[in-house]
């Protein structure tokens, strides 16, 4: 029977690409880890209609969603692994633990935790160049099929599942008109030869409905301060994402949770960590990173045997001091 004063070596908080990752290397190294995750594994990943540049060839987010679901599944029976199916709340770094507190009060500690919550999608209320009315409810461009889209399509925002969703769509029809703040230039830049949509560079877009009719009058204030109007039948969101930060993180004023930033005992790893890091790829990097970076720096504080066999090397936390 284990003495360890911890519930886990590990805790990894999100059962998306990165806590995925954190939870296979962690259990790779023996380390005792606990998944908290209150919803589906995988996340948003069910959401995405296609995937390129992500190992195991996986063309579609279902498709790796299930195989994240089924490295945990496999995890657990070999008993390197359990699942807390709860919403985390709060963490908290202490000199000889850390903490992890859940919606309902619960109170989890281990050595570390690593936090790949993910971003959650922004709304028009959420942007400073957006004026909307309370009512509107625009669905997102990444759960629209084009057999949805209406004779004059409006898209708030040119975040990138723009081009995912072009990718999974490539039959769609030519009438997807962005709408593109200054925020999103660079993430336009992959689909600007896209003869599908017409990129439409604003300041400011005002919304509103017509008094009689269906539909949305569209206002917008171009970069040179020139206003126009259009008329959409309807209008999508793909305005972006903001990070689902746990309280108890350091944020930067972007609201986002950078590694080098949290306590000693506290790692940031995925979409939390930067808007400009939002990849599966390095999401899944940056979870293995995350425990590896803990187990080597456990080792050095001798809370974990010292590793054999291969070279040795120091905590490489980008940022954090020895």
């Amino acid at each position: 029977m284990s003495t360890s004063p911890y519930e886990a070596d590990v805790l990894v908080v999100g059962a998306g690409p990165a806590g995925v990752a954190a939870a296979v290397m962690a259990a790779s190294l023996n380390l005792r880890t606990v998944v908290v995750e209150a919803g589906q594994v995988g996340g948003k990943l069910h959401t995405i209609g296609a995937l390129q540049n992500v190992s195991g060839n996986w063309s579609t987010g279902p498709q790796l969603a299930e195989a994240l679901a089924a490295d945990l599944m496999r995890l657990q029976k070999a008993g390197r692994c359990s699942v807390v199916r709860s919403r985390a709340a709060r963490v908290n770094g202490h000199d000889d633990r850390a903490e992890l507190t859940l919606e309902d009060g619960q109170v989890l500690s281990a050595q570390a935790v690593v936090v790949a919550t993910g971003v959650a999608a922004l709304t028009p209320s959420d942007t400073d160049w957006v004026s909307a009315p309370a009512q509107l409810t625009a669905p997102p461009l990444w759960r629209t099929v084009p057999e949805e889209l209406g004779e004059r399509t409006y898209v708030l925002g040119g975040d990138r599942p723009l081009g995912t969703w072009l990718r999974a769509h490539p039959h769609a029809p030519n009438n997807l008109h962005v709408l593109c703040p200054p925020t999103d230039d660079y993430k336009v830049a992959e689909v600007s030869e896209d003869g599908r949509i017409r990129l439409v560079p604003i300041s400011n877009v005002v919304l509103s409905q017509p008094s009689y009719g269906d539909g949305w009058i569209v206002e917008v204030e171009d970069r040179h301060g020139e206003r126009k109007s259009y008329v959409a039948t309807s209008v999508l969101s793909n305005i972006g994402s903001k990070p689902a930060a746990l309280k108890g993180l350091t944020a930067d004023t972007d609201g986002y949770c950078p590694p080098e930033k949290q306590h000693p005992r506290i790692w940031s790893a995925g979409d939390l960590r930067s808007g400009r890091f939002q990849r599966i790829a390095t999401a899944q990097g940056s979870g293995a990173e995350a425990v590896l970076a803990h187990y080597y720096s456990a080792a050095l504080q001798q809370e974990l045997p010292e590793p054999t066999a291969t070279a040795r090397t120091t905590n490489s936390h980008p940022g954090r001091r020895a």
